[in-house]
C-alpha cells in the first residue's frame, strides 16, 4: 500500500495516518517529522536543512525529496508507505511522481479529506501534539488516551502535549487561503491519473477511519496494473525533466530582466562616455572633403 493523504490543516489526516499505519504495518511519513529527525541525527541532509532553517529560509523541494528517498530505502517502507502532508503543490507532486517512478514504487491511491471550514477552525484550535514522539491529539475530537496508552512510546512517560504556534484562530484563515491556492489543485492532478478518492472527514474519528478503509479497499492497486501501462504513464509524466526545464526558463527570464534594468540605469553614463571619445562631430554642409594626395614612385 503506497498512498498520499491530502486535506486542509485540521482535516484529520495526521490522526488517520497514525491509525492506518498501526493497522497496516506500513510507516507514516511526514515531512515535518523527517526534517526534525534528520536534524536530530545530524545526517548530511539534516545538517543542510538545519543551516537553511536557521537562516530563515524555506527548505527547498530537492532537499525534502532527498529525505523522502532515504526514508523509502529503509526496510519498513518496502511493503508501502503513507505520505502525510506531502506533496503540497503541483511542482512537488510532479517531482514525487518522478522519484517514485525511478524507485519503481508508484502510488496506489490518493485520498482527499473533505471538511467544512468552520469545523477546520474548531479542530485546529483544539489540536495538540506530543513534544517527544510527535503523536497528534485533539482535546475536542480525539483527546489523549488514559492508562497505559497515555504513555509516550519514546520516553515511557506521559505525553508532553504542546500546541503549535500557528494552531490558533488568528492564523487559520491565512493557512486555509494558502491551502486553497497551492494544495487544492492537487485533487485535479491526481484525478486525471485515476488515483483520487474523496471521503467525508467530518464526524466521529472511528467513522472517518471506516470511510478511509472503505475508500482504500475500492481503490485499484497500481502494482496490479500491467507493466506496459505503468511504463507508459511514467514516460508521459517526465516530471523531473519538466521541472528542471521550468526552473531553467525561470532563471533565464530573471537574468534577462536584471540585465535590461541594468542597461536602462547605465544608459546615460554610457552615452556620456561614448560622446567624449568620438572627437569632432560631422562636417558642416558645403565643406569639401580633402582627398589624400597619392604619391607616385619615380
Amino acid at each position: 500500500m503506497r498512498i498520499v493523504l491530502l486535506g486542509a490543516p485540521g482535516s484529520g489526516k495526521g490522526t488517520q495516518a497514525q491509525r492506518l499505519a498501526e493497522r497496516s504495518g506500513v510507516p507514516q511519513i511526514s515531512t515535518g517529522d523527517l526534517l526534525r529527525a534528520a536534524v536530530a541525527r545530524g545526517t548530511p541532509l539534516g545538517l543542510e536543512a538545519k543551516a537553511v532553517m536557521e537562516s530563515g529560509r524555506l527548505v527547498d523541494d530537492a532537499l525534502v525529496l532527498g529525505m523522502i528517498r532515504e526514508r523509502l530505502a529503509e526496510p519498513d517502507a518496502r511493503a508501502g508507505f503513507i505520505l502525510d502532508g506531502f506533496p503540497r503543490n503541483l511542482v512537488q507532486a510532479a517531482a514525487l511522481d518522478g522519484l517514485l517512478a525511478e524507485l519503481g514504487q508508484p502510488l496506489d491511491a490518493v485520498v482527499q479529506f473533505e471538511v467544512a471550514n468552520e469545523e477546520l477552525v474548531r479542530r485546529i484550535s483544539g489540536r495538540r501534539s506530543c513534544a517527544d514522539c510527535g503523536r497528534v491529539f485533539n482535546v475536542l475530537a480525539a483527546p489523549p488516551p488514559s492508562g497505559a496508552a497515555a504513555v509516550c512510546p519514546r520516553t515511557g512517560a506521559p505525553h508532553r502535549l504542546m500546541q503549535r504556534a500557528d494552531d490558533n484562530e488568528a492564523t487559520v484563515a491565512e493557512r486555509l487561503r494558502v491551502y486553497a491556492q497551492k494544495t487544492r489543485p492537487l485533487t485535479e492532478f491526481y484525478r486525471k491519473r485515476g488515483l483520487l478518492r474523496v471521503i467525508d472527514a467530518e464526524g466521529a474519528v472511528d467513522a472517518v477511519t471506516q470511510r478511509l478503509a472503505d475508500s482504500l479497499a475500492a481503490a485499484p492497486a497500481a502494482a496490479s496494473a500491467p507493466a506496459r501501462v505503468r511504463k507508459g504513464a511514467a514516460k508521459r509524466a517526465r516530471p523531473r525533466s519538466a521541472v528542471r526545464a521550468t526552473a531553467r526558463r525561470g532563471r533565464a527570464a530573471r537574468t534577462a530582466t536584471r540585465r535590461a534594468k541594468s542597461a536602462r540605469r547605465n544608459a546615460p553614463a554610457r552615452a556620456a562616455r561614448t560622446g567624449s571619445r568620438r572627437g569632432p562631430g560631422p562636417k558642416r554642409p558645403g565643406t569639401a572633403r580633402r582627398t589624400p594626395r597619392r604619391r607616385t614612385r619615380r
